[in-house]
């Protein structure tokens, strides 16, 4: 609470903070965060929920988790229980789980109200009809023939409505508001349409279900939120919220819009990552390419980071478009503090150390963090045969290669100093192996050899190395901005998003790795258990890389 004190405030805390100060909400700040269980959150929703829950938090206040449930067409209790997951996860606690379902019958009447004060009529109009009456943005619109409707007539047929004695798109509510109006959004909204499909909460009790525009302001005026916070395209939106509200002479909350998270290289469409799960593009909502938070989180994403990240990014009131490399700088920041440093051989080419004796295993204590010194030390076994990454040796190294080559030194990781003295070939011309020897003096903290080397490599012994499958992933699209693309996003999805690799070795410890606990594999990425893993077979996802080598393809 301290640190969130300390913040300067953004344009959304200004404004708290001047309503408090006026005395405004003698009760304090309400918020609420209100997703539709039509599918999981995105990075997206975690900058909202980040907005909402910290503005309640900053300011001593409360924040309800409301699920918009108004559309039984879309929704599943499968979205709910993973939005609750995610929202938990990021850190935060809800003072009310509440449902828009819970106001259906507060909403009807509402809606009953204003057809009392000729503000609300049946139309039985089709919707082809209704959007062709509609007008267009510089032409007024045309009233429907059904306006007219006395009070009597409307309420019994809205009644009816409820009843189910109409069939789906037989007819709609509508606010009686002004089909000139210069705002499309108020020329005579709809409010209720039907839908003869069970709803996941109430069932088959109701067959009329309230429009997005209707329940929305109406739940935040009686759980008495004080400031509603929506993404900038509901700005238009607004004049419709304060009517309803004003017209119903209820609660006077009031909607505030903030610009919504655009991230490069990815989709933030709830729609499209949908169709993405659909047709098998990815292996899942949590497939971790996915910008879905349970997909960051499979990936090896820390609520920290994506918190840290949110903030970084800050609130703002015009859109943009941020580069996920902030987000990755993001996990890199706090994965350098707290993960362990383990050794993970990825392209294995074997290193024979001659003098070492056979059948020898040393046991050696390598340091976990050493960031953090506290997290202690391990045994890691060493042996005559090890692999090394192929990268690591030349054949005719260039004058500034610091690793192996004929004649060159190196010191293995918490080992000892090791000279090449010569290599063998394939019939391909590939290295197969090395030869070196090393130098008994030279074990690393023990050092009395008295020999310096620049270049210091990671290796695991062969006898004691676990087999392991790693999933390197990668942009999951090769254009910048998504929302350039339109429908035809998919052909842009990145070929090398997902590289997987079979052969990877590495030390024993990781037989005790935890899905999700992020370990550093030196000198190579970060990486976590996969939930695909067997006690037979790991599965390591790279969460992400050392450096940002993205940005330096992107210059060549």
């Amino acid at each position: 609470m301290e640190e969130l004190q300390s913040k300067p405030l953004n344009f959304l805390e200004e404004i708290v903070q001047d309503d408090l100060a006026a005395g405004k909400y003698p009760d304090g700040v309400f918020t609420r965060f209100p997703p539709e269980p039509n599918g999981y959150l995105h990075i997206g929703h975690a900058k909202s929920i980040c907005l909402n829950f910290g503005l309640a938090q900053r300011f001593g206040g409360r924040t309800n988790l409301r699920f918009d449930d108004t559309n039984p067409m879309t929704e599943e209790t499968e979205y709910v229980e993973s939005i609750k997951h995610d929202v938990s996860w990021l850190g935060f606690q809800w003072a009310n789980e509440l449902y828009a379902s819970n106001y259906f019958e507060q909403i009807y009447q509402f809606a009953t109200a204003l057809i009392k004060k000729s503000l609300a009529y049946v139309d039985d109009s089709s919707a082809e009809e209704i959007a062709a009456l509609k007008g267009t943005p510089t032409t007024p619109g045309t009233n429907s023939p059904f306006r007219d409707r006395s009070v009597g007539e409307n309420l019994a047929l809205f009644q009816a409505m409820r009843g189910g004695e109409y069939p789906d798109g037989a007819k709609v509510l509508r606010a009686k508001i002004d089909m000139a109006h210069p705002n499309m959004h108020m020329r005579d909204p709809l409010m209720y349409r039907i839908r003869h499909v069970p709803h996941h909460r109430t069932g088959s009790q109701w067959c009329i279900y309230p429009m997005y525009d209707f329940a929305h302001g109406q739940s935040d005026s009686m759980e008495g939120i004080t400031h509603s916070i929506c993404t900038l395209e509901f700005d238009v939106h607004r004049p419709l919220y304060d009517w309803f509200i004003n017209k119903l002479e209820i609660f006077p909350t009031h909607q505030y819009e903030f610009a919504r998270l655009n991230l490069s290289h990815t989709v933030m469409s709830k729609r499209k990552l949908l169709q993405m799960v659909n047709e098998k593009l990815v292996s899942g909502w949590d497939d971790p390419r996915m910008p879905t938070i349970s997909g960051l989180r499979r990936r090896g994403y820390t609520a920290a980071s994506i918190r840290n990240f949110c903030d970084r990014i800050g609130v703002a009131k015009r859109d943009n478009l941020i580069d996920i490399s902030l987000l990755e700088f993001c996990i890199r920041e706090d994965l350098n503090k707290s993960a362990d440093r383990v050794m993970a051989v990825m392209d294995p080419i074997k290193l024979i150390i001659s003098n070492y004796p056979d059948g020898q295993v040393e046991d050696l204590m390598i340091e976990n963090n050493p960031e953090d010194p506290e997290t202690g030390k391990r045994i890691v076994p060493f042996t005559k045969e090890l692999y090394i990454e192929r990268d690591d040796f030349m054949v005719d190294p260039p004058k500034k290669f610091f690793r192996l080559g004929p004649g060159l030194q190196v010191r293995l990781k918490g080992a000892y100093i090791v000279t090449c003295d010569q290599f063998e070939l394939n019939p391909d011309g590939s290295v197969k192996e090395i030869h070196a020897t090393y130098i008994p003096e030279s074990k690393s903290g023990q050092d009395t050899s008295g020999i310096h080397v620049k270049g210091t490599i990671h290796w695991v012994s062969i006898s004691h190395a676990v087999q392991v499958e790693v999933r390197l992933f990668d942009r999951l699209l090769i254009v910048e901005d998504a929302g350039e693309l339109g429908d035809d996003f998919t052909k842009f999805i990145n070929p090398e998003s997902l590289e997987v690799l079979t052969q990877v070795y590495v030390e024993p410890s990781l037989k005790e790795a935890k899905i999700e606990e992020a370990v550093q594999f030196i000198r190579k990425g970060y990486f976590c258990l996969d939930k695909d893993s067997t006690p037979d077979h790991l599965v390591f996802n790279r969460t992400v890389s050392l450096k940002d080598t993205w940005a330096k393809e992107q210059k060549k």
